[in-house]
This record gives C-alpha cells, sequence and structure tokens, in this order.
C-alpha cells in the first residue's frame, strides 16, 4: 500500500479531531493492508496548541478501548493541504474554515470533505461539538466517528485492492 495520510479537522483539536484520530488509528490498524497510513488531526483555531486532549473525551474514550493520551493539539497550516491525501472536517464550519485556507487554484479542494461523508449508518453531516454538552455527547461523538471511520476504511481498502 501507498503512505496514505489522513488528516482530521475540528476548531480547538481537543475533542472531535484527536477522538477521530485515535479511534481512526486502532481500527485501520487492525487491517493489516492499511499499514502505511499516516494519520494526524488538528484544529482550525490556535486557542489550545500544545494541550492535550480534552480530559472528558480522553475518559469516554479509554472506556470504550481507544487511547488518546499522547495526542496534543496544532493548527491546521497551509502546508497541510498539499500534504496529507484525506483532510476531513468534523463539521461545516471547520469544513469552511479549511477550505477558506486552499490555495488560490483550488487544487486541494478535492481532498477535503467532511468525515461524516464516509459515513455507513448516520446521515447526519456534522460531528456536534460535545464541549459545551453533558457527558452522553461524547459517547455520541464516538458512535459517529466509529461509523465513519468504517466507511473510511472500506473505501481504503477497496482502493489497496484495485
Amino acid at each position: 500500500m501507498k503512505n496514505t495520510k489522513i488528516l482530521f479537522v475540528c476548531m480547538g483539536n481537543i475533542c472531535r479531531s484527536p477522538t477521530a484520530e485515535g479511534i481512526f488509528r486502532r481500527l485501520a490498524g487492525q487491517h493489516r493492508e492499511l499499514n502505511c497510513l499516516e494519520i494526524d488531526s488538528c484544529g482550525t483555531i490556535g486557542y489550545h496548541v500544545g494541550e492535550n486532549a480534552d480530559p472528558r473525551s480522553v475518559a469516554v474514550a479509554k472506556k470504550r478501548g481507544y487511547d488518546l493520551s499522547s495526542i496534543t493539539s496544532r493548527k491546521i497550516k497551509n502546508e497541510d493541504l498539499e500534504y496529507y491525501d484525506y483532510i476531513l472536517a468534523m463539521d461545516s464550519e471547520n469544513l469552511i474554515n479549511t477550505l477558506a485556507l486552499k490555495s488560490q487554484d483550488g487544487v486541494y479542494t478535492s481532498k477535503i470533505c467532511l468525515f461524516l461523508d464516509y459515513a455507513l449508518n448516520s446521515n447526519i453531516s456534522d460531528v456536534p461539538d460535545p464541549y459545551y454538552g453533558g457527558p452522553s455527547g461524547f459517547d455520541d461523538v464516538i458512535d459517529l466517528i466509529e461509523d465513519a471511520s468504517e466507511g473510511l476504511i472500506e473505501e481504503l481498502l477497496k482502493a489497496e485492492r484495485s
């Protein structure tokens, strides 16, 4: 398999995108054919740069078997648009913010989309931000991310076989 690079994007890179990074890393790691993936996450704002994932995200993910403890927040850079093969925004607002970074010729537009476009069992487009909600919001985020992760894994495996 060629080295495929995947970037998950949310606002602050402390809840949704690090959760996606951790979940996708573990689920994709169960497929030997996907051993050449590079997986990262970032935020469209730099407010939390250098911080670990939100402790509530870490705790809920840990209960469900995912480790987010080594993920630290960073802000998206223009260079990321060229470097990554898939740039997956957690919601419409961050999709718009990420697309605003693209080069004037729009060359990177095709690799930027909503992560839930890959969901197999959900028809919503945005992973809701659990930051200001209650504890159940973090579980809901994991459910959506697991679903979209499985869909993306299916696409990557199909591409690997063709």
